[in-house]
This record gives C-alpha cells, structure tokens and sequence, in this order.
C-alpha cells in the first residue's frame, strides 16, 4: 500500500512537503528524492515503523548503504550521534560495525527485536570485554539490566553467571 502512496504522490514530481506524510511512506523513497538534506531524511527514516519492511528485504539494506554514505561513515566504528540518526537502522549493522563501536550502540542494539547469529556474537563479545560504560558483568546491577533489557536474550550462560545476584 505504501509503494502503491508513493507513486501516486510522486506521480506529478516529488513534493516538498514530505513532513505532511506518514513517516512509513520515506522506507520507499530514495534520499536524493527528499526535499530536505539526507541527515534529515535518514532521521526521520529511523522514526518510522520498521516491520514496514521484513528483516530480509532489500531495501532495508539499501537504507543502511545509503545512510552510511550520507553520514560519510569512515570504516565501520559508529559514533552516539551517527547512532541516534540512524535510528532502527542500527539493528541492520553488521557483526564489523557492532565490534568496533564498542560500547555506544549497546543502548540503541537493545531495541531491536532480533538479531543474526554473528551480531548476537559481536555484542556478547563487546558486553563480557567489559570495555564500555557499563563496565564488566561482575559489577552490572539491576540498573544496568534495565538499560540492556532487550539484549538478556542474547547474553550467554557464562556472562550471565557473572552478573550479581
């Protein structure tokens, strides 16, 4: 339905009134069709409702290549800014990405809903490192688990063995 909007608003050019419509209708759209900067459009991108799109379609891959592009992303270390644009689209960020950012995509990777085996792994790797703002598992408290609750699923036996009753 929301391809079907698209052209249908596209039809007699691109508009420039993009904020008028839903959010939902920019996971279609290419950046250098969006009126305003892409910084701007990828914002708004990683506002919109992600089911839109299943796990496996292309053009959620797409919106990360360009996003990375946009955001002139050099190697693969994600600052906290680059972060919150990105919005959802970090949970589209491969094992590479989730390694070298370290700790600053924890927080973001912990409202995803699922996770590729080999991301499941960067993060366990990246949590037992101890090497990020919550520190080693021995020292989390029920704080930090409420900061990580979307990532307990991923945390393996041996992590969770050392967390703190």
């Amino acid at each position: 339905q929301l391809s079907c909007l698209l052209r249908m608003v596209t039809q007699h050019g691109i508009p420039q009134d993009w904020d008028t419509y839903p959010q939902d209708l920019l996971l279609f759209l290419s950046p250098s069709d969006y009126a305003g900067n892409c910084t701007e459009f990828f914002t708004n991108v990683g506002k919109a409702n992600e089911d839109v799109l299943p796990r496996e379609a292309p053009q959620r891959q797409e919106l990360l290549l360009e996003a990375l592009e946009c955001l002139r992303i050099p190697g693969t270390k994600i600052n906290k800014t680059n972060a919150e644009i990105l919005g959802w689209l970090v949970c589209e960020l491969g094992e590479e990405y989730i390694r070298s950012s370290g700790g600053s995509l924890l927080k973001d990777l912990s409202r995803c809903g699922s996770f590729l085996p080999e991301q499941e792994e960067a993060i366990r790797d990246v949590l037992s490192s101890g090497n990020t703002t919550f520190g080693p598992p021995a020292a989390w408290s029920a704080f930090t688990l409420s900061e990580l609750s979307g990532l307990i699923p991923v945390l393996s036996p041996s992590i969770l063995q050392q967390i703190p009753k």
